[in-house]
């Protein structure tokens, strides 16, 4: 075994300090690759410096600032298509939204919604059969998502904090365009009716939004009130877990914030 001098162990962390990177150093020194990138290590220690040891910021447990809009957007994709869990091998909490690959622009918007509201934190994207899960790693989630709970969502009580509902308040079109690009569509109906003794055919878009938790579509709804967006409960198949918007100026309206998906 040979053991190396501090002189040679100090000059090894003043060309890394300088910007070399340790292969470099290890082939200048003459020194195992493995014995720079040890000595790196044993240095940031000292310095509490190691990467992954600073603790990301939360606005819950630290009073930081949070993208509103790009959070309330978040929000309503994990109440239709969002799961948070913690695997007993794992440190911390997971958040998986799953979408569809026939949205690859609602997959990415949705990754872009997680890095502003998740400023420290990687983002992967984990395919699956037709879909893909976008998937954040934080011990914050349970912070900034308490309708995590037992069971499944509609089995369970799904209500806002104050502090969310001022936050869907100031911005509630991306929460409704975070609930239909979830759990939502905009369609083209269509319909017949007698003129001047011809049965002639109409057609007209409509916007769907179908969830099997009361208190989501209550969420829903009550937020298209405050818009002023006309809709209709449906019941499609003997079972009433759709929200209809039909009204041709409601749906100019849902056209303009929130649109087909893409």
């Amino acid at each position: 075994m040979i053991f190396h001098g501090m002189t040679v162990r100090q000059k090894a962390l003043d060309l890394l300090d300088s910007g070399a990177n340790g292969a470099d150093v290890a082939r200048r020194l003459n020194v195992p690759r493995g014995t720079v990138s040890y000595w790196l290590h044993m240095e940031r220690s000292k310095r509490n410096t190691c990467p992954g040891t600073r603790t990301p910021s939360c606005h819950r447990c630290d009073g930081v600032g949070l993208a509103g809009a790009d959070y309330v957007y978040l929000l309503g994709l994990y109440l239709g298509d969002g799961h948070i869990s913690q695997p007993a091998q794992h440190r911390v909490s997971s958040m998986m939204i799953t979408l569809d690959d026939c949205w690859p622009g609602i997959q990415d918007e949705a990754e872009a919604a997680i890095h502003k509201v998740f400023p420290d934190n990687a983002t992967c994207r984990v395919r699956k059969p037709g879909c893909h899960n976008i998937k954040v790693y934080s011990k914050h989630l349970l912070c900034l998502f308490p309708q995590h709970g037992p069971r499944r969502k509609h089995e369970r009580e799904i209500a806002l904090e104050a502090w969310q509902q001022e936050l869907v308040d100031a911005n509630p079109w991306p929460f409704v365009r975070g609930l239909v690009h979830s759990d939502g569509c905009r369609i083209i109906n269509w319909t017949t009716r007698m003129v001047g003794g011809v049965r002639k055919r109409y057609e007209y878009p409509r916007y769907w939004f179908t969830n099997v938790s009361d208190d989501i579509r209550q969420l829903y709804t009550d937020t298209l009130d405050k818009l002023g967006i006309e809709w209709t409960h449906c019941t499609r198949a003997g079972k009433g877990y759709n929200i209809s918007v039909a009204r041709r100026a409601s749906v100019a309206l849902m056209d303009a914030h929130v649109g087909p998906k893409y």
